[in-house]
């Protein structure tokens, strides 16, 4: 019996189980720290009883991942008001007294993909989610790519024509990053309306599919995945994928000479196939990982 936290800006999502097909999941509203953890805590105590083997947190940003840092678990210099320095993993471990996995929560959903979704057969790809922010998750060699602390793909510089698009961005700490112009927020902000709301023929999102696109030609090139995974609110307009497709070959001209990218782009950028579950069944692989670790024997040392 494992626990998972899909720890969102806005919503948390909550579920116990052992594999997708059996999770009991709730939604909670992301309020004050204190009180959503205890929230999301008793949920899981409720439905695992005394079963639960160990938690899998997959968590908005950013998060300090390094287990020797002092704040390893961590939420850090989130613009998300009152959860700046919050030990996230700390209080649900010392809450339940288990052990507990601890990512992004887009790199929970790259891993819930690699797992059960639509990269299984890949050992490299991108998750990325368009939605109240954007984040992208990468899985190098099959394994989740952290680095210094975690890839922050929603935050690269994009070119910013201000003759097309005067919009100054949303993101507070950059102004007109990827996030700060494509995110959902940036669209209702520049536009007036949300995104869902917006018709299908409007300028919008021509301007979107050409900013995401931006982003997706960086990653081409610099990261080289097999596949990547489109995700979030925003995209769920099904016909805004053919849009950043055409953006993404037009900007790549031809120079990746990949079959992928040259006659298969409708197979290479693709929609999560879990959904919007993504995120909860990867934090379900994180409890998972975190379990098998718990009962790993020590290494020995060197004398």
């Amino acid at each position: 019996m494992l626990g998972a936290i899909e720890a969102g800006g806005t919503k948390f999502v909550c579920a116990v189980g052992s594999k997708p097909e059996d999770l009991k999941i709730i939604q909670l509203p992301t309020t004050a720290p204190g009180a959503t953890t205890a929230s999301a805590v008793a949920f899981l105590r409720e439905h695992s009883g005394d079963q639960l083997q160990a938690v899998g947190i997959g968590s908005f940003g950013p998060v300090d991942l390094c287990p020797s840092s002092p704040t390893f678990g961590y939420i850090t210099s989130t613009p998300k008001s009152g959860w700046q320095n919050y030990d996230f993993a700390g209080a649900v471990r010392t809450a339940l007294g288990v052990p507990v996995g601890f990512d992004t929560d887009v790199n929970a959903a790259a891993l819930g993909e690699a797992r059960w979704g639509a990269a299984q057969s890949l050992s490299d790809f991108l998750y990325l989610t368009i939605g109240t922010g954007i984040g992208g998750g990468a899985i190098v060699n099959g394994r989740v790519l952290h680095g210094l602390l975690h890839p922050e793909m929603g935050h690269i510089r994009i070119p910013h024509d201000f003759s097309r698009d005067p919009y100054a961005g949303s993101c507070p700490f950059h102004g007109d990053c990827l996030e700060g112009l494509a995110s959902g927020p940036a669209m209702q902000q520049r536009w007036g309306v949300t995104p869902e709301d917006l018709p299908a023929n409007h300028a919008a999102w021509a301007l979107e599919a050409h900013y995401l696109a931006l982003g997706l030609a960086n990653w081409v090139c610099t990261l080289s995945p097999r596949c990547i995974l489109l995700g979030g609110g925003v995209m769920r307009q099904e016909w805004l994928f053919e849009m950043i497709r055409e953006e993404l070959a037009r900007l790549l001209n031809g120079y990746v000479r990949a079959k992928e990218l040259t006659e298969n782009l409708d197979r290479y950028v693709i929609p999560p196939k879990l959904g919007n579950q993504s995120g909860i069944i990867g934090a379900l692989v994180l409890a998972e990982q975190a379990y098998q670790q718990h009962l790993a024997p020590p290494v020995p040392t060197r004398k």
